[in-house]
């Protein structure tokens, strides 16, 4: 086993205020759906460029000048405010359930809930937001963390597989590929992905510390949970 590791890190060398504005908890589901006017369109566009550059404050001021009741500027507020860690996140995805935008509030839901370390809410979530947009590569890598974390292993590699398929080379979905595969000691098809995948030794080192933890005894909520949040933090698309 050492001599198998040892191959692999080698392997590696050569190669992640209401503000005047309607309070989240009277928002109903009748956000609008419609298109959004030129100058609408391209304020939403600053804000997402300003959220993807990790201005989440700015994100969220621009985002501030648009009416509350289209669907796109809540998606988009809920997004910041989740990767802010504020509590205004929760109702403002609620608040798009049964509309356009179903998808993506049952996939913030259960962001928000496997960050909570609460698995049971996050699969539900996680599964509505499948059943509603099963190719959505996300969607389909969080749902297998979420499977990991309750250490369903099989169910895990199937939304993996699926995330790489749907997206060839998705560094997330294929590094918690790869987190399962060392859990697994299965360390030759891990090498084989680390290579075919172009992982740093980094992320192979973080693989393996979540795998180990994954193997710990008395693990009543196991810290990969945290890998729910970084599958879309860097952009809001």
């Amino acid at each position: 086993m050492k001599v198998v590791i040892a191959g692999l890190s080698l392997l590696l060398l050569g190669g992640c205020a209401s503000n005047g504005q309607t309070p989240w908890n009277a928002l109903t589901d009748s956000a609008s759906c419609g298109k959004l006017s030129s100058e609408e369109q391209l304020s939403l566009n600053l804000a997402d460029d300003m959220a993807n550059d990790g201005k989440l404050h700015a994100s969220l001021a621009n985002l501030q000048n648009l009416p509350d009741n289209l669907a796109d500027v809540r998606l988009r507020k809920a997004k910041v405010y989740r990767l802010l860690g504020r509590n205004e996140a929760e109702p403002l995805y609620r608040s798009l359930l049964g509309g356009c935008k179903a998808a993506e509030a049952e996939h913030g839901l259960g962001q928000l809930a496997a960050a909570r370390g609460d698995n049971g809410q996050a699969q539900s979530h996680l599964q509505r937001a499948a059943r509603l947009a099963p190719t959505d590569e996300k969607i389909r890598n969080d749902l297998g963390v979420v499977y990991l974390n309750q250490l369903r292993v099989e169910d895990a590699r199937f939304e993996f597989l699926t995330a790489l398929e749907l997206k060839q080379n998705n560094t997330l979905a294929g590094l918690n590929l790869v987190t399962l595969l060392i859990y697994q000691d299965d360390w030759s098809r891990a090498a084989e992905l680390v290579s075919r995948l172009g992982l740093s030794p980094a992320q192979v080192t973080e693989a393996q510390a979540r795998a180990e933890r994954l193997k710990a005894p008395a693990k009543s909520a196991p810290t990969v949970a945290a890998q729910v949040a970084v599958a879309t933090a860097p952009a809001l698309q």
